[in-house]
């Protein structure tokens, strides 16, 4: 979300550079777009050094506004913001940051006094708004939005599938995210087995790493899935394979808006997500997709099974995902959305 951000941001005439607390993925992927991109290691929140860094690059580099994601780099950017006498943005993403931790809702609060929140989903917005106890005036709402998804063609989805090493005739489900807890996978593989039992050809790809990867290679194994279910790690090709798929699946406990979701449905993939956070706001029921409650194997399995039954209603319901995807959705939607966002503060500020 950053990156593209950033990227369609710059193509609109805006000077970005990126920074961040650590070299990694994100560093690659802004590089990769030719994004400035200054990396300022944080040792803890406390960290005077990081404070006095920042604070004389943002001067040096003539910054305007400051725009950070998540609660500690919400926290330092605004400290930042308000040393160097420009105005700030924070965007939240998800719930869990500990809300039952005073000094956390009070640090919102304060915030959002002197600069913007933004919540990346309605969902999201109000439980800020109670949680935290702001006024429906101090928190935006800017939904998450990604490019429209180019389908792979065939030729490409089936020499994707041979790399895997799957055969034409397996139904391929596949669920993208880091493996942690609040993501829902152990609910999903005790759903595989009732799906195998009606399709024992269906291959499980699971995609991303985590805290959780051996216990739940551990469950699969458990549970009889080594064959069916592939770990397949972080992965950077996420558009070529979701053209391997037949249908998506998001199990989580908790979501802000997912970025994976809204990938599947660009690029017209059906989906089964749980009824939570926003991807209530993403999935229409009946139309692009299925949802189901939290933590309930046995719905997981029988949605996946409703959409592996009927070849008609998963094209139907991709190519309805696709037309919201681009209508509500979209990359260029937010960056539209910030841009104005941007401008209203600077001009009140």
């Amino acid at each position: 979300m950053i990156s593209g951000l950033a990227a369609l941001l710059i193509s609109s005439g805006f000077r970005v550079m990126v920074g961040l607390f650590r070299p990694g993925w994100l560093q690659e992927q802004c590089q990769h777009r030719k994004i400035s991109v200054h990396v300022l290691p944080l040792s803890g929140i406390a960290g005077w050094r990081w404070f006095v860094a920042c604070l004389k690059l943002v001067r040096t580099q003539r910054i305007d506004l400051i725009h950070a994601h998540e609660f500690s780099a919400i926290v330092c950017g605004w400290v930042i913001a308000r040393l160097a006498g420009i105005p700030f943005v924070g965007t939240v993403h998800g719930k869990n940051y500990f809300w039952e931790r005073a000094r956390r809702r009070l640090a919102y609060r304060v915030i959002s006094g002197s600069g913007r929140l933004v919540a990346v989903s309605q969902d999201l917005r109000q439980f800020v708004m109670e949680k935290v106890g702001l006024s429906s005036e101090r928190i935006d709402l800017i939904y998450n939005g990604v490019e429209s998804g180019a389908r792979v063609s065939n030729d490409e989805a089936r020499q994707a599938r041979a790399e895997l090493g799957l055969a034409p005739d397996n139904v391929v489900i596949g669920a993208i995210g880091s493996l942690y807890p609040v993501k829902g996978h152990q609910f999903l593989l005790e759903a595989m087995p009732a799906v195998l039992v009606r399709y024992p050809h269906t291959v499980l790809l699971v995609m991303g790493r985590g805290e959780l990867e051996d216990t739940l290679k551990e469950q699969a194994k458990r549970l009889g899935l080594e064959g069916s279910v592939r770990f397949l790690g972080m992965r950077n090709d996420i558009p070529k394979l979701l053209g391997t798929l037949d249908v998506f699946v998001l199990p989580s406990l908790s979501e802000g808006l997912s970025l994976a979701l809204l990938e599947a449905m660009a690029a017209g993939i059906p989906a089964v997500a749980t009824k939570v956070g926003g991807n209530a706001e993403l999935v229409v029921e009946g139309e692009t997709g299925v949802l189901v409650p939290s933590q309930d194997a046995a719905a997981l399995s029988k949605a996946l099974c409703s959409l592996l039954d009927n070849r008609e209603t998963r094209e139907r319901f991709g190519r309805s995902a696709v037309a919201r995807v681009e209508q509500r959705f979209s990359a260029g939607l937010m960056a539209k959305n910030y841009q104005r966002l941007y401008m209203r503060v600077l001009n009140s500020y």
